[in-house]
């Protein structure tokens, strides 16, 4: 899977910054971006793709809203310098992973989403996750399976894995849970038809899931789908 920093380098975009520096207070190494004043605003939280680090989706911050707590963090499995995983692939069929690295890196991120509300003073109902390819599967595996522990799920070119697709149901605490599905209609490493599985069993469950396509587009983030995020983002966490 590519990664997002091709883009941002193709697009010669102006979010793009200088290195910032990787915290590791918390269980997952990170780099941060944080108002003056970080208590009770919305945090959000970027999961990266496979091969990819957490400096890969951290500009992003400069095109969402300006008064939010940013992290992005490092998943716990490294590939080589500067290259890291959430799971290995299981098989070689249908995109999957493997049952019990999907597991632990879920309960990384968990304890890392419990350690940052400690940290900068807000509450699990402002948490939001925003994931790429490999980082989408993983907010899917910690939104769905445990929604009392964020306000919402952004997954970007994502897919929700099989054995978390059998055990998704309607519940009270999973309609609380905002979800934003964005999906390139070209993308040839998790295909557009993940992303309409994803919303098609969401809706099953009586969720409520914001989805968007994107003409034309790979296994890539748009300047449109960032807009529709952005806007996503405000009216979750106004």
């Amino acid at each position: 899977m590519i990664r997002y920093l091709a883009l941002l380098a193709l697009l010669a975009a102006p979010w793009v910054q200088a290195a910032s520096a990787v915290h590791d207070d918390l269980p997952l190494k990170y780099l941060e971006q944080a108002p003056t004043e970080s208590r009770n605003q919305p945090l959000v939280i970027f999961l990266h793709g496979y091969g990819s680090n957490e400096a890969d989706l951290f500009g992003l911050h400069e095109r969402l809203p300006a008064t939010y707590t940013y992290l992005s963090a490092r998943a716990p499995q490294t590939l080589e310098e500067g290259s890291y995983q959430w799971f290995h692939r299981k098989g070689q069929g249908a995109y999957d992973g493997v049952t019990e690295e999907l597991a632990s890196s879920a309960e990384l991120i968990g304890q890392f989403v419990r350690g940052a509300v400690a940290k900068y003073h807000t509450q699990p109902d402002k948490v939001v996750l925003v994931g790429f390819s490999q980082g989408a599967v993983m907010a899917y595996e910690v939104g769905l399976r445990h929604p009392q522990s964020v306000r919402g799920i952004a997954a970007l070119s994502g897919k929700i894995l099989p054995l978390l697709a059998a055990q998704v149901n309607s519940s009270p605490e999973l309609q609380r849970l905002g979800i934003f599905i964005g999906h390139g209609t070209d993308d040839r490493r998790l295909p557009y038809s993940d992303g309409v599985q994803a919303h098609r069993l969401l809706l099953e469950a009586s969720l409520q899931p914001q989805f968007h396509a994107y003409p034309g587009l790979g296994h890539s983030i748009s300047e449109a789908e960032i807009e529709d995020l952005k806007a996503w983002l405000q009216g979750l966490t106004p």
